[in-house]
């Protein structure tokens, strides 16, 4: 039985599993906030497996994942990076996403994403097999993709795709009373309010509304901060610093809460 608490949206946890037995790597792609960091900690517990994440970003380096020469008192030694710890004794390397590393950096992964599945070393001259209990697991948003920044299809390619969005209403009302024991009628309130948001179109709001800014909203309420206010020092303050677009999602939210804004 897990402790962590994740409400699957489809069959991401047989695939997950299925991929895992067969040792097969994974791509997840979804919004900021849907739940993908969640499902693979979730994953992590189920399958008995640790998990070594590593948000990517523009200056992470091979060795950043790989590991490097340090020195202390006694000498040069190697230390492992998180990549190489997971895939000598097993794991779960969770790429947070993966589109934003450098394509040096990923080139490392090749050999660990298809039948070889080992990593070489070439600092210290090994060429490590991996651990039968090793998965390699990556994830971007696709709203970030451009022409300067998307997966290779040579990379893409070696990985078995899971596509997550945000939960549906149902679903998502349960997942914000979950993680906040709000009232049923103000975690519909809230899902109202995210779906008001993300069908926004002439906005200049990059990101959607996520379900975590909607459990935080949620915590808040719960402690007794008013549910407008709440609702603008965790959704509003967050999407954006655009005066116009922080007064329409001020309104929008004052509507959900009877509040004249």
């Amino acid at each position: 039985m897990s402790n962590i608490y994740y409400l699957p949206q489809g069959n991401e946890v047989e695939l997950f599993e299925a991929s895992a037995g067969m040792n097969l790597p994974v791509l997840i792609k979804g919004p900021t906030g849907c739940g993908k960091t969640r499902f693979i900690e979730y994953m992590g517990e189920k399958l008995n497996r640790d998990v070594y994440t590593v948000v990517c970003h523009d200056d992470l380096s091979a060795a950043d994942l790989v590991g490097r020469h340090l020195i202390d008192e006694n000498g040069t030694y190697w230390q492992d990076g998180p990549l190489t710890k997971a895939v000598r004794e097993g794991g779960i390397c969770y790429l947070d996403e993966i589109i934003e590393a450098r394509k040096d950096t990923t080139v490392v992964l090749h050999s660990l994403a298809d039948y070889r599945r080992v990593l070489p070393i070439d600092r210290t001259g090994e060429l490590i097999e991996a651990h039968p209990d090793f998965m390699l697991v990556v994830s971007y948003n696709p709203g970030y993709q451009n022409v300067l920044k998307g997966m290779k299809p040579s990379t893409k390619q070696r990985f078995i795709s899971l596509e997550f969005d945000y939960p549906e209403a149902e679903r998502e009302k349960n997942i914000i009373i979950k993680e906040s024991s709000i009232d049923e009628d103000t975690a519909k309130k809230l899902v109202s309010i995210a779906g008001d948001i993300r069908n926004l179109s002439d906005t200049d709001i990059q990101e959607a509304v996520s379900t975590r800014l909607l459990i935080y909203a949620a915590k808040l309420m719960v402690k007794g901060f008013d549910a407008y206010e709440a609702c603008i020092h965790t959704i509003v303050q967050s999407l954006s610093d655009e005066d116009e677009v922080i007064e329409v999602l001020e309104k929008l939210i004052g509507l959900h809460f009877m509040r004249k804004v």
